[in-house]
């Protein structure tokens, strides 16, 4: 029988065992969503997860759903395509990746992992008030790559802000891996944000720029336009 091949390297797995020991609070749920013909990442996804929940199996447990079988799940969680990673904490924050969470964006995973366990964040207090008094839907989605060393800023941020409003769910999709999402929001760079399916920006944008946007997007059209 072929022995499976971690997927995060065994040098690497003290430094995330410690980390995750002193910075976790409450445990967090990572679920799964794969299908059985599993589509190009829905095994590594599925792998990576289990190998986090294996670093910190007293505050990270992982439960996998087929999307197919498992559609009342899948329906519950608002997850419409695989592979995807929901991050639970005391509550769903509306936090989803879609995708692998590999290369740069395995650090927006264990960082996710770590503030949806505290359930606060890092953000300035003035970019918490703001979302505080948030009071209509925003729905951010960022565009990322593998590859792309600025992408976890936005993706981080963009998690964070889901963290602290209850008004924000935020998605973070690995492009590559879903090409008719590339070309209906015209990724032709990352990071890419589409806020509301109404607005659009693209690069590492600081952090009280990018929440201004939120805020703008979500504010009814009439006084959007």
């Amino acid at each position: 029988m072929k022995t499976q091949v971690s997927l995060i390297p065994e040098e690497h797995k003290a430094h995330l065992k410690e980390e995750l020991s002193r910075s976790m609070m409450e445990p967090v749920r990572l679920i799964i969503f794969t299908q059985e013909i599993e589509c190009q990442f829905c095994k590594e996804a599925r792998q990576l997860a289990q190998e986090v929940a294996g670093l910190m199996p007293e505050k990270i447990s992982v439960e996998v759903y087929d999307f197919v079988k498992d559609d009342a799940q899948a329906k519950q969680y608002g997850v419409d395509k695989v592979p995807a990673l929901v991050i639970l904490g005391k509550k769903d924050y509306g936090i989803r990746y879609y995708g692998i969470p590999y290369g740069y964006e395995f650090s927006t995973l264990i960082e996710t992992v770590v503030n949806v366990s505290k359930g606060v964040t890092n953000l300035s207090e003035d970019t918490k008030a703001k979302l505080k008094a948030l009071d209509k839907p925003a729905h951010i989605q960022v565009f990322v790559t593998l590859t792309c060393p600025y992408c976890p800023i936005v993706a981080g941020l963009a998690h964070k802000f889901a963290i602290e409003s209850d008004m924000v769910k935020s998605d973070v999709v690995e492009v590559g891996e879903f090409p008719h999402l590339a070309q209906k929001y015209s990724v032709m760079g990352v990071p890419k944000i589409v806020i509301n399916e109404r607005t659009e920006l693209v690069g590492a944008i600081p952090e009280a720029q990018f929440v201004a946007h939120v805020l703008q997007a979500a504010k009814p059209p009439d006084i959007y336009m």
